[in-house]
């Protein structure tokens, strides 16, 4: 196999880069008659430049070749243009650097849902007349069992909903009481 060194380790040899590179897209197999682009025709230009920047045509030769490569009409004439010009430096695999944990975001906790339902029951007590009191002291209490064992967040919503929940309750108790005494004494 070609590019194999020594048996067992596989080494790739610069001729078995692919010739398509980033800043020159239209190379590539079928692709020289293409029609060409003004992105196209600008990276050609930006190439020549770049040649010309660094000493490798003179001024004249120049000139004639961003003539030629602003009427080119295929990839491929842009392609023979640049031909014999570096077009940039070799492509380098990327390495994927982690995130460092101080810049991550810190995970927010919770709500609970069973504590919400608490709290909201609890506030419905008044206008309900307390019918919503036992289930405002059930979930109550399950949500602040939740809330120890999982480390959620709405102990104050939980807490809520138990107190309105106990008074609605108390009070119901009260006026039931109140009706039973005042039925005996009226009897």
């Amino acid at each position: 196999m070609e590019g194999l060194r020594h048996p067992g380790r596989c080494s790739v040899s610069p001729s078995h880069y692919p010739s398509w590179q980033p800043w020159q897209p239209w190379q590539g197999p079928g692709a020289s008659s293409m029609l060409a682009s003004h992105a196209d025709r600008e990276r050609a230009v930006d190439v020549l430049r770049a040649g010309y920047g660094e000493g490798r045509m003179e001024r004249d030769e120049f000139e004639k070749r961003v003539g030629r490569a602003y009427a080119a009409r295929t990839v491929g004439e842009l392609a023979l243009l640049v031909a014999d010009l570096p077009q940039g430096p070799l492509p380098q695999p990327a390495s994927v650097v982690p995130v460092p944990t101080t810049f991550m975001p810190v995970p927010r906790a919770r709500t609970n849902g069973k504590a919400v339902a608490a709290g909201v029951c609890g506030l419905l007590c008044v206008p309900t007349m307390g019918l919503t009191g036992i289930p405002a002291v059930v979930l109550g209490h399950v949500a602040r069992a939740e809330i120890r064992s999982r480390g959620e967040l709405g102990d104050g919503l939980a807490l809520t909903g138990l107190v309105l929940g106990w008074l609605s309750t108390a009070g119901w108790a009260l006026v039931l009481v109140l009706l039973t005494v005042v039925s005996v004494v009226a009897s």
